[in-house]
């Protein structure tokens, strides 16, 4: 039986919440349906975490180009493929490969918003060119995914693409156990509490982001020296990297935080070291649906975040975690304090979200979900059936 080809596409081979999203869709997809391949640019964790999960995985440049380059090169890699369906992720991704698709004669053509970045950016000119840039993006997209009611409002609000054309499918995980300790036999192994610098026995604050201006760890900053002032053994930990990495370490020397404040870079043992946080903290000044508050639910972690965007869809203020407001350091303190100090709170706090969350967002719905929109698509564009090609 023949199965139709698939390309999940995204531009950057990190291990942030948008390639972990693809790589489970990728791998949950029924193989006797989807012949499923993952490309981004390379190499990097998203590489290697395809190849040692069986994705096969092709290498393209949906890099940042001010030229028609990466589309045609993209456009060469559908051909050669003869690709069925391609569901792009992320902005260069979605840019150069739509472009692509529309050159090749793609089939079927997906495109996921991890969140509308680009309502955000301080530049009003280049706001507005992004939006009309999706609003022509959309005319030859089949399918615009955006992966919280939050975001369906503003797409329609902003007009992004036509109502019929846009979907909400959230993001799920998969259930799994806590991570086991790789590194036990090590008195001083990567991502232990026995690690240089990470005071043993103290509680542990820590988030798990992208060093960028839209993660708000400014704010984390911020907040530090009123957490430590009120809970002194504690210790913040930063696990990522991105453009902003040297400045905030900057930031946060200049404020005497070293030793104190650890940014530990990006890790592909993130998940293992999220299970030994005492307190996850978001503070995103805006998101998606922040696939990493379930997984800090699924691993039974008390809960931090700001109320923005789709984050409320996924937190009840009060009950699985305390919000607070975008950007206030102050409060950002108050709420971990809280928490550190309120043990009873703290826990069940966590054991609801624990109970809540997970369920709310299985990986097996956000499968499902996206086999029937491709099977659907598929159908209707080619008037054909998975299996008879």
């Amino acid at each position: 039986m023949a199965r139709l080809k698939i390309i999940e596409m995204i531009d950057k081979p990190a291990l942030g919440g948008g390639q972990t999203a693809v790589l489970l869709l990728a791998r949950g997809l029924d193989p006797r349906l989807f012949e499923v391949a993952v490309s981004s640019a390379g190499p990097g964790p998203l590489v290697d975490e395809a190849r040692r999960t069986g994705l096969r995985h092709i290498p393209s440049t949906p890099g940042p180009r001010l030229s028609l380059q990466p589309a045609a090169a993209i456009a060469r890699i559908l051909e050669a493929e003869k690709t069925d369906i391609l569901h792009t992720h992320g902005g260069y991704a979605g840019l150069y490969g739509r472009l692509a698709a529309r050159r090749a004669g793609t089939p079927v053509v997906v495109h996921t918003l991890h969140g509308i970045h680009y309502l955000h950016y301080r530049n009003p000119a280049l706001r507005l060119f992004s939006i009309w840039q999706e609003r022509f993006l959309s005319r030859t997209t089949d399918a615009l995914v955006l992966v919280c009611q939050s975001d369906m409002a503003r797409a329609k609000n902003h007009r992004l693409a036509a109502q019929d054309k846009l979907a909400v499918i959230p993001n799920g995980l998969a259930a799994g156990p806590v991570p086991a300790d790789r590194d036990a036999s090590s008195a001083a192994g990567p991502g232990s509490k026995r690690e240089p610098g990470w005071e043993p026995g103290g509680p542990v604050v820590g988030t798990v982001a992208r060093l960028h201006r839209q993660k708000g760890i400014i704010h984390l900053l911020r907040a530090a020296p009123r957490i430590f002032g009120e809970i002194p053994g504690a210790t913040i930990v930063v696990v990522g990297d991105g453009p902003l990495g040297g400045k905030l370490r900057k930031r946060a020397a200049a404020l005497g935080l070293e030793g104190r404040l650890i940014f530990l870079g990006e890790r592909e043992d993130a998940r293992f070291i999220m299970s030994r946080f005492d307190v996850f903290v978001l503070s995103s000044l805006w998101e998606g649906l922040p696939f990493v508050l379930v997984e800090a639910a699924s691993l039974g972690k008390p809960i931090v975040a700001t109320a923005v965007d789709g984050v409320p869809e996924v937190i009840d203020d009060g009950k699985t975690g305390l919000l607070i407001r975008p950007g206030d350091a102050g409060g950002l303190a108050d709420a971990v304090v809280r928490l550190l100090t309120d043990k009873k709170k703290s826990v069940e706090m966590a054991e609801a979200a624990k109970a809540i969350i997970p369920p709310r967002f299985p990986l097996r719905r956000t499968v499902e979900q996206h086999q029937n929109l491709y099977l659907r698509l598929y159908r209707q564009k080619t008037g054909r059936n998975a299996g008879s090609l």
